[in-house]
């Protein structure tokens, strides 16, 4: 992927995942997906992981599509990526993977 369009890719992933609501979270093929890349979940990933601004982009609200949290969570680790998802009111379920049937944001699923 080129700069530009690498610099293009970012900033839609991160205007899309601005739109993630508290509360809720979205997968990076989810994120992909809605910003016209359906195969380019990893990048979604790398994006967030530069994010430029931590506190505006809400990168921990993105998890694997099992909803697993990213082990990479590049903003203190996944302990820290719970902790703030618990803050919202995201539900978890006994093995530590967010419970995507109560916690998934709709937009882009069918």
């Amino acid at each position: 992927m080129a700069d530009s369009d690498r610099e293009g890719f970012f900033q839609r992933v991160y205007n899309m995942v601005k739109q993630v609501p508290e509360g809720m979270v979205a997968t990076y093929g989810q994120i992909a997906r809605l910003v016209g890349s359906p195969h380019r979940a990893r990048y979604v990933g790398f994006a967030l992981h530069v994010n430029p601004e931590p506190g505006a982009i809400p990168c921990h609200r993105i998890v694997f599509a099992d909803g697993r949290l990213a082990d990479g969570f590049a903003f203190g680790g996944p302990d820290v990526q719970r902790h703030l998802l618990e803050e919202e009111g995201v539900s978890f379920l006994p093995d530590g993977r967010v419970d995507l049937k109560e916690c998934r944001w709709p937009a882009g699923t069918e």
